[in-house]
C-alpha cells in the first residue's frame, strides 16, 4: 500500500482558510506496522519514516503563492495579447518593449522553477501530494517543456538568425500560457462568491476579444509578407476610406492599422461584411474562409452560452445554487468548522467528480440497468470474502441492487454505537476501523482495503456497530440497504447461512470478528431455529410447494421442533401422503423419535 501524505485536502471556495485549519488538524490515517497516532487531541497522524517535514514545499493555498498567482495570471493575459501583435505588427521589439519583454520571460521562469514546489491534489486518491519527485514528476511529463520553450527570448534569437522569418512562427508556443486564464475563469465559476452571471460575461467577453484580436493580427500579417512591391494588391494596402489611402499603410500610426485590422476581423466574424474591406488575394480569401467558419462554432458557443445563462441549466450554476442553500442552512444552523468542511467537501466531490452515474441510468428501464450494474459491479462483488460460496443468483441480486458512492479523506461513514442501515464493500481507497475506549481514546483495529466489507455484522446479528470506521483515502464504495439485503436472504437464506460461516471463518485472523463470535453464534443458532419452524409449519399445514422449496434452497429436513418433531412425523400424523413420501425420497431419517 502507498504511504499516506500528511493532509487531506477538501477544496472549499467558501471557506478556504477554515477549511486549511480542519485539513491541517485531520493529519494522516496511518497503516498498522509504518505510522502511529500522535497528538490524539487534534487527531494529527505524521510519518514516522523520518521525511515528515516537507519546508520547501509549498502548499497550493498558502496566500503568498495565491497572490503569486495573480501577479503570473496579470503576466499570462499580457503575454496571450501581446504575442499574436508582436507576430502581426513587429519585426524586432523596440528597445522598451525588449525590456518589458524580458522582464516577462524571466517571471514565467520563476514560476516554473516555483512549479517544482508546489503540493498538488491528486485527481485520483483526492489527497494533497507533497513529495517532491512526485511533484516534480508531475510537471516535467505535464506543462515544463512548452512553458520553458516559451520562456526563450525568441526576439533576441529572430535577430541573431539574420531574422528568418520561420523563427518567429516560434513565438505562438508563448499562447500555451493561456491556460492560466482559463484555469482562474474555471476557479472564478465555482466561487460562490462571486456572481455567476458577471463571472460568466466577463469570459464570453475574453474569448471574444481574444479571438477577434488574433485573427486581426494575422490579417495584417497576411498583408506585410507579401514582396513591397505587392503590398498594394492587401486588403489594407488596396484600401480607401473617403480621402483616405492606406496605400502607404507601413507608414501609418501602429495604433490605426491595428484598429483597421481589428474592424476588418470583428465585421468578418459577425459576417455582416460592409464591403468597404474585404480579401483581395489568394492567400486572404483561404484565410477569410478558415476565419468565417471557425468563427460560426465560435458564434455557437456564444449564443449557447448566453442561452444556458438566460435558462439557468448549466451543472455550474445548480452546483453553486446549491452550495449557497447549504451555507444558509449552515448559518442557520450555527453547525461546526469541522462539519461544515464535510459537508460542503463532500458536496465539492459529487461536482468534480460527477459523483456516480445514478443520474444518467435513471430513465433506463430496470432490466438495461441490472445488466449494466452485473457489468459494473460484479467483479468486485465476487472478490468479497463475505460473499464466498454463495450461489450465482444470489450474488445477482445483490448487484443489481448496489448504489455507488464515495467518500472524501477524514470523513466517518459509521460511528460505534449506532444502528447501522447499510452495508459497504470497498472497490477502491482505503478506510479505518477504530474502537473508542471508555477513557475516550481511540484505538486502531484493523485497515478495510478493496475488497471488503464493513455493516454486514451489525445487520446480520442485528446489533449495533462495533467500530467507527473512517476514511483515509478517497474511497470507491458500493452500498447496499438493510431491507434490500434482508429481503434477499429471506429467499436465498441457504446463502445467508454460508455468510455467517464465512464470517466464523474470518474470526480466526480477524480480532473485531472474536470479539463478536458469540452474537454470531447466537444469531445462527437463531437463524437455524426460524428455519426449521418454517419447515415444521409448512409439513404440518400442508403446504407442499413451500415445503419443497426450502428444502430445495438448502433447509435441512431432518430438523426438529422443541418435541424433537421432524417434519416427516408433522407430515404422517396429518395423513399427508404426498409431503410424507416427497419427505422420504429426500433421505429423511424415518428412524427419529419424537412426541405425536
Amino acid at each position: 500500500m502507498g504511504r499516506l501524505r500528511r493532509r487531506q485536502e477538501i477544496i472549499d471556495h467558501e471557506e478556504e482558510e477554515s477549511n486549511d485549519d480542519v485539513s491541517s488538524r485531520r493529519g494522516k490515517l496511518s497503516l498498522a506496522e509504518t505510522f502511529r497516532w500522535l497528538d490524539s487531541s487534534e487527531h494529527r497522524r505524521i510519518e514516522t519514516d523520518g521525511h515528515n517535514d516537507y519546508q520547501y514545499i509549498i502548499h497550493p493555498k498558502n496566500r503568498w503563492y495565491k497572490a503569486w498567482e495573480m501577479f503570473i495570471l496579470v503576466w499570462a493575459i499580457y503575454s496571450s495579447l501581446f504575442t499574436p501583435m508582436e507576430f502581426g505588427f513587429f519585426r524586432g521589439l523596440p528597445e522598451r518593449l525588449f525590456v518589458l519583454d524580458i522582464v516577462g520571460q524571466i517571471a514565467f521562469l520563476v514560476d516554473i522553477v516555483l512549479q517544482f514546489f508546489v503540493a498538488y491534489r491528486d485527481t485520483q486518491t483526492y489527497r494533497t501530494v507533497y513529495k517532491p519527485t512526485r511533484i516534480a514528476f508531475r510537471y516535467l511529463k505535464s506543462h515544463f517543456l512548452m512553458d520553458f520553450i516559451g520562456c526563450f527570448p525568441w526576439d533576441l534569437i529572430y535577430k541573431a538568425s539574420g531574422k528568418h522569418e520561420l523563427v518567429r512562427y516560434l513565438l505562438w508556443i508563448r499562447l500555451f500560457r493561456v491556460r492560466k486564464v482559463v484555469e482562474f475563469f474555471q476557479r472564478l465559476e465555482k466561487d460562490t462568491r462571486i456572481n455567476y452571471l458577471f463571472t460568466r460575461i466577463l469570459k464570453l467577453l475574453f474569448v471574444e476579444v481574444y479571438c477577434t484580436h488574433t485573427a486581426a493580427c494575422i490579417f495584417y500579417y497576411l498583408a506585410t509578407t507579401l514582396p513591397p512591391e505587392n503590398e498594394g494588391y492587401t486588403w489594407i494596402g488596396s484600401l480607401k476610406l473617403g480621402d483616405y489611402s492606406y496605400e502607404n499603410f507601413r507608414e501609418i500610426d501602429l495604433w490605426k492599422r491595428y484598429t483597421t485590422a481589428l474592424y476588418f476581423a470583428i465585421v468578418t466574424m459577425a459576417t455582416v461584411g460592409y464591403g468597404d474591406i474585404h480579401a483581395v488575394n489568394l492567400r486572404e480569401m483561404i484565410f477569410v474562409m478558415i476565419y468565417v467558419s471557425f468563427d460560426m462554432v465560435l458564434g455557437a458557443y456564444l449564443i449557447g452560452n448566453i442561452t444556458a445563462l438566460i435558462v439557468k441549466g448549466s451543472n455550474t450554476e445548480r452546483f453553486r445554487d446549491k452550495m449557497n442553500d447549504l451555507i444558509s442552512f449552515m448559518n442557520r444552523k450555527k453547525l461546526g468548522r469541522d462539519l461544515r468542511s464535510q459537508i460542503t467537501g463532500h458536496v465539492r466531490l459529487q461536482y468534480d467528480s460527477h459523483y456516480t452515474d445514478t443520474v444518467m441510468l435513471q430513465d433506463i428501464p430496470a432490466s438495461i440497468r441490472a445488466k449494466i450494474a452485473q457489468l459494473l459491479y460484479l467483479p468486485y462483488i465476487k472478490k468479497v470474502p463475505l460473499f464466498k460460496g454463495c450461489s450465482t443468483e444470489f450474488i445477482n441480486q445483490i448487484v443489481i441492487r448496489l448504489h455507488e458512492e464515495y467518500f472524501l479523506p477524514g470523513e466517518v461513514i459509521t460511528e460505534q454505537g449506532n444502528v447501522v442501515d447499510h452495508l459497504y464493500f470497498v472497490c477502491e481507497g482505503l478506510l479505518e476501523a477504530l474502537v473508542t475506549k471508555t477513557d475516550g481514546s481511540e484505538e486502531s483495529v484493523t485497515l478495510l482495503g478493496p475488497h471488503t466489507s464493513f455493516g454486514d455484522i451489525s445487520i446480520i446479528c442485528n446489533i449495533s456497530q462495533p467500530f467507527t470506521v473512517r476514511v483515509c483515502e478517497l474511497c470507491h464504495l458500493l452500498r447496499l440497504d438493510k431491507q434490500s439485503f434482508s429481503n434477499i436472504l429471506e429467499i436465498y437464506f441457504h446463502d445467508g447461512r454460508t455468510i455467517l460461516n464465512n464470517i466464523m471463518e474470518e474470526k480466526e485472523s480477524n480480532d473485531r470478528i472474536k470479539k463478536l463470535e458469540s452474537d454470531i453464534v447466537i444469531h445462527i443458532g437463531k437463524q437455524e431455529a426460524e428455519l426449521a419452524l418454517k419447515v415444521n409449519s409448512a409439513a404440518f399445514q400442508g403446504d407442499f410447494y413451500q415445503l419443497k422449496s426450502l428444502i430445495r434452497s438448502g433447509a435441512d429436513p431432518n430438523k426438529t421442533d422443541y418435541d424433537g418433531r421432524s417434519p416427516l412425523h408433522l407430515a404422517a400424523c396429518r395423513g399427508y401422503e404426498d409431503i410424507t413420501l416427497f419427505l422420504i425420497q429426500e433421505g429423511v431419517d424415518v428412524n427419529l423419535k419424537g412426541k405425536i
